[in-house]
């Protein structure tokens, strides 16, 4: 054999490969197309008729091709493919979830594959970015919308669901979707699921949506699942940027309060004071803080700050009535509780008769207000009979 007729064997064994290759390529390349016309020729339109037999075999059929293109070497990282078989397998789940005899033929990880098909094909080009970025948006719009429609019903499970969907498709394309975040969390805020509650608000927080608002409601979800160190650094960090603002440090307050931080609480208290003192509410809230800490003196201080500031307050009233006829009756009972002939008593019996009778100020300016609140006027009726005052507490 001569060198020349060696040659035109090899090109010709050369060129055989190269034409087998490009067959091989075309061949995945209309296994792809198959899965296009399937999905959007076939699929789509027996939707859009309300013909639900005809759209499953369509897509069933689609998912057949996209499965085999997404598994063949030339077609597996092709920018076409994965925006299919996002668009497929989302379809696939929304069936499924429409139809509980889809179920069986649908993955259960349907919804999983479509998030990571989006997000693994969109930086690959822009000749299906636009496709990608119209698909994701479509259905998140989707997936709000029956988020705020399972909310109005009462919903909240299904309503959170739905909203942080809306968020994870958006998030495939690099955007984030803080309203459908906060919406998720205030879902699951409801049905008290608050570590999925935290973890939503805070990060809205961080996209800083809503400012202090989502800090506090992360904050107070973070207090709820008893992680106060983290409610307190989610705090504090926002601090930095608005360190006297009333909401943060009463936020800081709740946070420290139940873990025992009591100098931290009176401390963020003091500091909301200071950073707004002609603030009847606030002096009202602190007040409330202060009772439940037991710090008797600076809860009777500061509400009755409030009714000074607004000698109308009738929440006031009664927080001031109810804290001093609790505060007395600490007392009566410790009173009670002494030994015979201890030299204390005649004090604290007193003390608490005296607490008893500033009790009396407040709650019958409030009775004023409302004449018919029964559970007041058996206060009142309690306080007379303590002190004894026989007439007041029959009338």
């Amino acid at each position: 054999m001569n060198k020349t007729t060696m040659k035109l064997i090899k090109n010709t064994a050369l060129t055989f490969g190269v034409f087998a290759l490009s067959f091989s390529s075309l061949a995945q390349k209309s296994v792809e197309t198959s899965a296009a016309v399937e999905y959007k020729n076939k699929f789509q339109p027996a939707m859009m008729k309300g013909d639900l037999e005809g759209a499953k075999k369509a897509l069933l059929s689609a998912k057949s091709y996209i499965d085999e293109a997404a598994t063949h070497e030339d077609t597996r990282n092709s920018q076409k493919t994965l925006w299919l078989q996002g668009e497929i397998y989302g379809a696939l789940a929304l069936l499924s979830a429409q139809d509980s005899n889809f179920v069986d033929v649908s993955p259960e990880d349907a919804i999983e594959k479509a998030l990571i098909s989006f997000e693994k094909g969109y930086p690959l080009g822009k000749k299906y970015k636009r496709d990608i970025e119209e698909s994701v948006n479509r259905t998140a719009i989707a997936m709000f919308t029956a988020g705020g429609m399972a909310y109005e019903q009462e919903k909240f499970a299904d309503a959170a669901e739905a909203y942080e969907l809306a968020s994870r498709y958006r998030a495939t394309v690099g955007t984030l979707d803080t309203t459908s975040i906060y919406n998720s969390a205030l879902c699951y805020e409801r049905i008290e699921n608050y570590e999925k509650a935290a973890a939503n608000y805070e990060k809205a927080a961080k996209a800083g949506y809503r400012g202090v608002n989502s800090v506090v409601a992360a904050a107070n979800a973070y207090v709820a699942t008893k992680n106060f160190d983290k409610a307190k650094e989610l705090i504090n960090e926002a601090r930095k940027d608005n360190p006297t603002n009333r909401e943060l440090l009463l936020a800081l307050a709740d946070a420290s309060i139940p873990s025992g931080d009591n100098a931290d609480a009176e401390k963020a208290l003091s500091d909301a004071i200071a950073s707004d003192p002609e603030n009847n509410q606030l002096h009202y809230v602190i007040g409330t803080i202060y009772s439940e800490l037991g710090k008797n003196e600076q809860a009777e201080e500061a509400l009755n700050k409030a009714l000074e500031l607004d000698p109308n307050y009738a929440d006031a009233m009664y927080q001031l009535g109810a804290h001093l006829v609790t505060w007395a009756g600490n007392i009566k009972q410790e009173t009670d509780a002494l030994k015979f002939g201890d030299p204390r008593y005649n004090q604290m019996k007193q003390q608490y008769e005296d607490t008893y009778k500033r009790a009396l100020t407040p709650l019958e300016k409030y009775i004023g207000v409302y004449p018919e609140d029964k559970a007041v006027l058996t206060i009142l009726f309690q306080i007379h009979r303590n002190i004894g005052n026989s007439e007041k507490a029959l009338c």
